[in-house]
């Protein structure tokens, strides 16, 4: 399922307004101006399935009320990526993705992806795909990041045949290839986003399947301990570079050490993919994770997640299979669950013993 639009939030999350850019499907970034909250850009890589002419950067100066289409090629690539200077918020950075999915294909790159620079808040932009130093082949995801520390330093996470992480020092006009490591642009369609440190310029994480850390512009990677992997983007408090959060397939990790410890993945923010419930009351909520297995919480848990008191694991059971598949309770019997997974796995969980056995329908070996 796509999404429908921008929504904003007025109260702190409690009550959010639709403002409209529904039919962009896919948005991947959104910058506020950090000094006049009613200049927002909005970042669309449009519809994944299909061509479409709502995509590009948007840009509202009241708030979301209206909206204009600053940055746009065609319609078949959308932004992906949006970067705002800190020191200069007019100073906007965007990447563009000539992309589209079908259920079983994917075609990432063109000549339609590029980079681009506007130095007036969004009313003009130059192209520097092809700027010095940047890989000279066909260009697929590109991924940026302006350094809060030195508005002259920007990394770009590119994808090509000759990509990698480029560092600029003089704000986008000329590049150099710091690391072509495998490890930080592998899977560029699902991973390849890159955080700059708001105090050190020469500090950047790169996230893909795991995360990383360099402290030398990107020349050397030093691995992360996360209590996950897949990682699709970071956050760093501007106050204090030690305390970030981490956003991957399993969830959220905070840390307050720089990524030293983590907090445990017990939020309430699991992707679910199916949904089913059980035959009993009150009745129980099943559905398969992205990443993380099946799992059941009873109806009248679910509907307060925020219940305190209590570890959300002393509620929570896992009901067999993975995340790829269905879950089905037996409309007999509540305690009986069938899950399927990856290469037509299904099995069998009895809820009272706890045991889970395979029924899968071909012999497996």
């Amino acid at each position: 399922m796509q999404g429908d639009g921008v929504y904003k939030s007025s109260d702190a999350g409690k009550t959010w307004k639709h403002l409209g850019l529904a039919d962009t499907h896919a948005i991947s970034r959104i910058r506020v101006h950090p000094s006049n909250p009613d200049v927002v850009y909005v970042a669309a890589l449009g519809h994944p399935y299909g061509r479409n002419t709502e995509r590009g950067v948007f840009r509202s100066t009241d708030g979301g009320a209206n909206w204009k289409r600053v940055l746009f090629r065609d319609d078949h690539s959308g932004a992906v990526d949006l970067s705002m200077d800190a020191a200069n918020p007019r100073v906007l950075f965007a990447s563009l993705w000539d992309a589209y999915r079908t259920p079983w294909s994917l075609s990432s790159g063109g000549p339609s992806s590029g980079l681009f620079k506007s130095s007036d808040g969004g009313d003009s932009w130059t192209e520097i795909t092809r700027a010095p130093g940047m890989p000279k082949g066909i260009i697929g995801k590109i991924t940026v990041a302006v350094s809060p520390a030195d508005s002259h330093r920007v990394y770009a996470l590119v994808e090509a045949d000759d990509g990698g992480l480029f560092q600029s020092n003089d704000a986008g006009a000329t590049w150099v290839l710091v690391n072509a490591d495998r490890s930080i642009r592998q899977r560029a369609f699902y991973f390849s986003r890159i955080t700059a440190d708001p105090r050190n310029r020469d500090t950047v994480y790169a996230m893909n399947v795991e995360m990383y850390r360099s402290d030398d512009g990107g020349k050397s990677l030093h691995l992360m301990r996360t209590p996950h992997a897949d990682h699709h983007d970071l956050w760093i408090a501007t106050n204090d570079p030690l305390r970030i959060a981490a956003s991957d397939d399993g969830g959220g990790s905070v840390s307050v050490d720089g990524g030293k410890t983590w907090t445990r993945q017990n939020y309430p923010t699991a992707q679910l993919y199916h949904v089913a419930t059980t035959a009993e009351s009150p009745y129980h909520v099943c559905g398969a994770q992205q990443d993380d297995g099946t799992t059941c919480v009873p109806s009248d848990r679910a509907l307060n997640l925020r219940e305190p008191g209590a570890e959300a694991g002393e509620w929570m059971y896992p009901a067999g299979g993975g995340e790829a598949g269905y879950v089905a309770a037996d409309p007999s019997d509540p305690n009986i669950f069938y899950g399927g997974d990856q290469a037509g796995i299904i099995t069998r969980y009895d809820r009272r013993t706890g045991a889970t056995r395979s029924v899968t329908v071909y012999p497996l070996f």
